[in-house]
């Protein structure tokens, strides 16, 4: 039995690109920096709930976080929380086996941590209901989640690296508007794997290029025309979606500047040679999506300056 689960116009493609996985992966491993979220997270502030332990009750006003800041860490915790629901789609994606199915596993170990650790920090530090959010997060799991683009290996691979360097950018973002020392060395930290993963990622795409570049080319059209967050079916995802373009955490300017330019420019899309018709066809149809994306980027900021206070500093 061919230990390849793939779709069958996609085997030859895992097959091809596996010289080039199993290269990234032992980058991977001999670049790997194990880190334990216990450590990240300030104890010292805790304090037992009510409930079981007959604690005390939370009210909104116990935590010290800024509106802008939480609502980034419970989107992305939100969206971590869906770990079980990612690692079977790319499991079948790029199968159990060989060095993809080692990659699949590693990326599921680091992925773990994130949300274990913003998920202590937030409870210890008060900042959210914690009901509320568990009733979040049951939802939101309870739901699953299934990759947009099907089968597609290609359009997968576009798909989490864009997603990858974006939840990067993402928590760099929160970083700069916690206000507080241990949420920023966990959120350091974690975007530190998840830059990791992005260039993972980004390796294996840049050889999908080399390999099939009308294929590759048409994908990263479709995917930037179409990207969503893995978030997006989480409760609340539409407010806290506004709430982190609002304040700079990932807006259509971020989205333009930091995520589909960088990717598009390492690609060498616009400076390929030699396409097919459907490969010259996907690009300028790429064309047109960043030209809306940039249109995109800068109402928003005609909308965000015109409504801004005189004090920036209190947007925040």
């Amino acid at each position: 039995m061919d230990p390849y689960q793939a779709p069958r116009r996609d085997v030859s493609l895992l097959r091809e690109l596996e010289p080039v996985v199993a290269k990234a992966v032992d980058a991977h491993l001999e670049s790997a920096d194990d880190w334990y979220p216990h450590e990240y997270t300030p104890w010292s502030r805790g304090a037992d709930f009510d409930g079981v332990l007959g604690g005390t009750p939370w009210e909104p006003e116990q935590g010290t976080l800024g509106k802008a800041a939480r609502d980034g860490l419970v989107h992305n915790l939100l969206s971590e929380d869906n770990l079980p629901s990612y690692h079977r789609v790319i499991a079948e994606l790029f199968t159990r086996d060989g060095a993809w199915g080692t990659w699949v596993n590693r990326w599921t170990v680091e992925e773990g941590r994130h949300s274990i650790a913003i998920r202590d920090y937030l409870m210890v530090t008060r900042a959210v209901d914690p009901v509320a959010l568990e009733n979040d997060r049951t939802a939101h799991v309870q739901n699953g989640w299934g990759m947009d683009y099907g089968d597609d290996v290609v359009a997968s691979l576009v798909y989490v690296t864009l997603q990858e360097l974006g939840t990067r950018v993402s928590y760099r973002n929160i970083k700069l508007q916690c206000g507080d020392s241990a949420c920023e060395a966990m959120l350091n930290r974690i975007a530190m794997d998840e830059n990791r993963h992005m260039l993972f990622y980004r390796t294996v795409l840049a050889a999908a290029m080399d390999l099939h570049p009308d294929r590759t080319v048409r994908a990263v059209a479709d995917v930037a025309a179409s990207i969503r967050a893995p978030g997006h079916g989480a409760p609340g995802y539409a407010r806290l979606a506004q709430s982190m373009a609002r304040s700079g955490i990932y807006s259509p300017v971020t989205h333009y500047e930091e995520v589909l330019q960088p990717i598009v420019r390492f690609l060498g899309i616009f400076d390929a040679s030699g396409l097919r018709p459907d490969g010259e066809q996907a690009r300028e149809e790429l064309a047109a999506v960043l030209e809306h994306s940039a249109g995109q980027a800068a109402r928003f900021t005609r909308i965000f300056e015109s409504s801004a206070p005189s004090n920036p500093a209190s947007v925040h």
